[in-house]
Order: C-alpha cells, then sequence, then structure tokens
C-alpha cells in the first residue's frame, strides 16, 4: 500500500497540509500541558506560602536546607535540597526552554525572519525598560544589584492566562506570548550567567568546553543514542559548575546544540513499512530472521521521523510542567509575611518594573520593529491583544524568584519577594482584564 493510497490524495498535494498538521499538534500539547502547569504551579506556590506562614513554618524552612550528595573519603560533593532543585533541576527547564527555542526557529513560525522579528524585540525591550526602571528607583541604594529580577517573564503563568480565556484570544497571541517568553528565558539566563556568577575556574570551563567538543563529535559521528548525550551532558554540568558560570546556563547551550532535523523521512519510513507489511511470515520461532530484522528497522525509523529536539520536548515537558517547576515553587516561594517586615523602596521598584517597564519595553520595541520594516505582525494578532500580552509578560513569578535568591542577601530578599508575588499579581488582573473586556463588547 502506497503513501498515496493511505492518504487518498497525492503526496505533493497534501505536503503543505501534513507540515501544518504536524506543527500543529506539538504546539496544542505544549499549550494545554503548560496551561495545566500554571494551575499546579500556583496550587504548590500557595501551599508554600501557607507552610511558611504556620506552625509547621520551622520544618518547612529546615526540610529544604537538608543536606543531600555524595561523601567518599576527602571528596565531597553535596548541597542543600533546595540548591540541589535551584542548581540541578531547573537546568532541565533552561533545557526545555532551549529546546523549544530551537523547535520555533527550526520548524516553527520564527523560521521567518520578520515573524520572527516581532517576539525578539519585545522580549528585547521587555529586559531593558523594566531593568532600566528599577535601577532608576534604586539608584544608590542596596538592591540595586537585582535589575535581573524584573526582567523575567514566568512562561507556565502567562500561557495559564491565555488558557483561561480560551478562544477570546486567538492563536496569533499565544504563538507570540509563547515566543516572547522563550526569548525572555534565554535572556534571563544570560543574565544569570553572566550577572550572577561567582568568579570564574577557567582550567573548569576548558573542561566544559572540551565537553561541549566531545557531544558536538558524537553527532557528527552519527551516535544516536540518549544515554551517550545523558552523560557527556552530565559531565558539561559538573564542570560548568565547577567553573563558577552557574549551572543551569549548561541546560541552555545543550539545547540549543540538539538537532532539530529528523534524520528519517516521511517517505523512507513508508517505504520501510510496506517493507513490513509485504513480509508473509510470522514471528513464532524467534531468533534473527529477516522478518524480526525489519521490524526493528521499523521501529528505529518511527522513531527517527521525530527530530531529538521534538522527542526529548515530548518527553521532558510534563516532568519540567509537574514536577519541577512545582518543586521549585514549594521550596523559593514561600515568606513569612508580618512580623514586622513591610514594604520598601526595593519591593516597589520589582512592581514598577513588572508592571509598567514590562508592558512599557514590549510594546515600546514591537512597535519600533514594526514600524522601521524588521518585524511583521501575525494575522488576527491586534493592537489590544499585544496591549492585554505585554501586560501578562509581567509576571515573573518563577525565574524572578530564581534570580532573586542569586542577587539578594536574606535581609533583601522578602521585599523582593512581597514585590514579585504583587507584581505578578497585578499583571495577570490587568492583562486578563484588558483581553477578557474586548471580547465581550466586540462585534461578533
Amino acid at each position: 500500500m502506497t503513501k498515496e493510497h493511505r492518504d487518498g490524495t497525492s503526496a505533493a498535494g497534501q505536503l503543505p497540509h501534513e507540515l501544518s498538521d504536524r506543527l500543529k499538534r506539538p504546539f496544542t500539547l505544549f499549550f494545554q500541558v503548560h496551561a495545566a502547569g500554571g494551575g499546579v504551579l500556583l496550587l504548590c506556590s500557595l501551599v508554600a506560602l501557607g507552610l511558611a506562614n504556620s506552625p509547621w513554618a520551622h520544618a518547612y524552612a529546615a526540610f529544604w536546607e537538608t543536606p543531600v550528595g555524595v561523601h567518599a573519603g576527602a571528596l565531597v560533593f553535596a548541597r542543600s535540597l533546595h540548591a540541589w532543585i535551584n542548581d540541578a533541576a531547573m537546568t532541565l527547564f533552561f533545557f526545555l526552554v532551549a529546546l523549544a527555542l530551537k523547535k520555533e526557529l527550526v520548524l516553527g513560525d520564527l523560521r521567518n525572519p520578520r515573524m520572527a522579528a516581532l517576539p525578539i524585540a519585545a522580549a528585547i525591550g521587555g529586559m531593558l525598560v523594566p531593568a532600566g526602571l528599577f535601577l532608576a528607583v534604586m539608584s544608590g541604594r542596596p538592591g540595586s544589584q537585582g535589575w535581573g529580577t524584573v526582567m523575567t517573564t514566568d512562561t507556565a503563568f502567562v500561557i495559564g492566562c491565555l488558557a483561561l480565556l480560551g478562544t477570546r484570544v486567538p492563536r496569533s497571541l499565544s504563538m507570540f506570548m509563547l515566543s516572547l517568553a522563550i526569548v525572555d528565558d534565554i535572556g534571563a539566563m544570560l543574565v544569570v550567567a553572566l550577572g550572577y556568577s561567582d568568579a570564574i575556574d577557567w582550567r573548569a570551563l576548558a573542561w566544559a568546553v572540551a565537553g561541549l567538543v566531545l557531544l558536538r563529535a558524537a553527532a557528527w559521528a552519527g551516535i544516536r543514542g540518549f544515554p551517550v548525550y545523558f552523560l557527556l551532558g552530565s559531565f558539561i554540568w559538573v564542570a560548568v559548575d565547577a567553573s563558577g558560570v552557574h549551572a543551569t546556563a549548561t541546560g541552555v547551550v545543550l539545547g540549543l546544540m540538539t538537532p532539530a532535523r529528523r534524520w528519517v523521512t516521511d517517505d523512507r519510513l513508508y517505504a520501510i513499512l510496506d517493507r513490513v507489511v509485504a513480509h508473509p511470515t510470522a514471528l513464532e520461532h524467534g531468533g534473527d530472521t529477516r522478518d524480526r530484522e525489519t521490524l526493528q528497522i521499523a521501529e528505529i525509523a518511527a522513531r527517527e521521523t521525530l527530530s531529538p529536539v521534538e522527542r526529548l520536548e515530548m518527553a521532558l515537558h510534563p516532568w519540567v510542567s509537574f514536577v519541577i517547576l512545582p518543586l521549585f515553587a514549594l521550596s523559593n516561594a514561600g515568606m513569612t509575611l508580618g512580623e514586622g517586615q513591610s514594604a520598601g523602596t526595593l519591593t516597589l521598584a520589582v512592581v514598577l518594573g513588572a508592571v509598567v517597564g514590562k508592558p512599557v519595553g514590549v510594546l515600546a520595541f514591537a512597535w519600533l520593529a514594526m514600524r522601521s520594516g524588521v518585524a511583521l505582525r501575525a494575522p488576527g494578532l491586534a493592537r489590544r491583544h499585544m496591549l492585554g500580552g505585554s501586560l501578562l509578560a509581567g509576571i515573573g513569578f518563577t525565574m524572578a524568584l530564581f534570580i532573586a535568591n542569586l542577587a539578594f542577601d536574606h535581609t533583601q530578599l522578602y521585599e523582593a519577594k512581597l514585590g514579585i508575588l504583587l507584581a505578578s499579581l497585578g499583571a495577570a488582573v490587568t492583562g486578563l482584564a484588558v483581553l477578557w473586556w474586548p471580547s465581550r463588547h466586540s462585534v461578533p
């Protein structure tokens, strides 16, 4: 049976539609998992706040400081459970973000340079303007080093907010916000790597580079087994961690190096499957028969019709959304309210940066990019959608907490966390209101 018979039409007539379906389904799944993950993330954040202000607050804080690691003679490789989540588990989060960006650049809407320019320009503005506003408010005050806190956008919460609106918002807005958030997360990772890393150990960094060279050589040699790359990636992570550069940068580099092209084309897969159907004999006798060899080839071909980027993204996305990010929220979102602590200038700077600076930066840079002809706005993406989306971009929660833990000492962290919570809440309410209101008052 040929491909044409199975599809009912010629392959040439169906190619554009098949490509569209191939890209649409993973995006829909990605969006749905992110939306559900946003709900779980919110629940875990509320649980963390509740525990931090309960009679079990001391036990809650002590649990995350439990040391975990390996002790072998003089060799000690250990850190607290909280640090493992922030340094190791979050590496997988950044790896997933980089995979999503790589897929969009190679297979998705960002293949079109002018379409890609709009969310990229908006993300750059959404990082620079809030950081500048934060520094203006904090000028000459302790805590100004935390400018990176207001540059971030929480992908899970933003997609969760859009999911609440359902069909009231176009798919083009979802794609715009997802692309913006991904670029934003990559930018935030660069900020962490360059602005919040320790003194660099160049020898350890050289080992990390050597590991990357080996990884690239393995890919060039055609090695396709994930265990090999997992071992090399683990070695690179350890070397980067020892170098003083924040270890989560490893996730971004490895994600961007992951191949986005498939090894087996559809035509080759169908030809292999036709060979499977053509074999009349069964496999009752076992052994290395021709039938078994053909089935093994078909199994490999079916797997390899998806690129490594797509397979890794599908495998990791549920784990990141429903395990890693909730654990991050449980270990980082807790803060004791009251007890003489109050909001100060740092809290105000965080709120202004995220709620005011973020939408101003997103809209201003997006307008400049379109006005100059560099960027193209997607069909259906109205100005009111961009306004609502730019307000939602102020939800920095996960990444903001991540950077705050690196940037502030214990005495400043309370004000920063309070600002992050207030800013995320304010951005969510205003963004949802703007996107909801036109749909209630527009002509059908």
